[in-house]
């Protein structure tokens, strides 16, 4: 599965509007297109800071299902509000699953759960590693196909390894590994990640 991790910076004291509009407005709203809202969060450490992760079947699927939802009919009737609440929605990595991203019930998140979304980032492509811990919820690497959607952005010229987990990450960096970038995320009401 090819998987959007979309980090984005909203104007200060507006997460809570967006998050309540992207709830009730963008997730089934996406997924009857063909696309799997895989998980939405409030970022613990950055408190003006929304995460989500979006996947799609192949780069194709990507395409049509970006297309039809952002000429559609939400798109035009919530997407201004939406953008209204952000300063920055560029912050996107492209990825893909090396161990998949697991999903669980709708609507039925623990409040109190958080994600730990570790980003190794590399001078060249990382090697993943052969051993998986059992403790490792999904580990992504950047997709290198070209972004065939303009209009929303993606990070270009990167080689990221992203872990997520329940825990801290306990690995250690190994060598190729230039930045480590790191964020606690709480799940919304409807994320199917928690």
């Amino acid at each position: 599965m090819i998987v959007e991790l979309r980090c984005y910076t909203l104007r200060a004291g507006r997460r809570d509007e967006l998050v309540e509009l992207f709830d009730r407005e963008f997730v089934e709203t996406q997924e009857e297109l063909g696309m799997a809202v895989l998980g939405q969060f409030r970022d613990l450490d950055r408190p003006d800071r929304f995460v989500w992760l979006r996947g799609f079947t192949d780069m194709s699927a990507r395409r049509s299902g970006l297309t039809a939802f952002y000429s559609g009919p939400v798109w035009a009737r919530h997407g201004p509000a939406a953008n209204a609440t952000m300063l920055d929605s560029d912050d996107v990595l492209l990825l893909r699953e090396v161990v998949a991203v697991p999903t669980y019930d709708r609507d039925a998140a623990d409040p109190e759960s958080v994600l730990y979304v570790t980003i190794w980032h590399g001078a060249e492509p990382l090697p993943v590693p052969a051993h998986i811990p059992p403790d490792v919820l999904a580990v992504l690497r950047t997709e290198y196909a070209p972004n065939d959607y303009p209009r929303l952005p993606v990070r270009e010229n990167v080689h990221v390894l992203v872990w997520l987990t329940r825990a801290p990450l306990r690995r250690d960096v190994p060598a190729g590994v230039t930045r480590t970038e790191q964020h606690r995320l709480r799940p919304t009401r409807r994320s199917r990640l928690y």
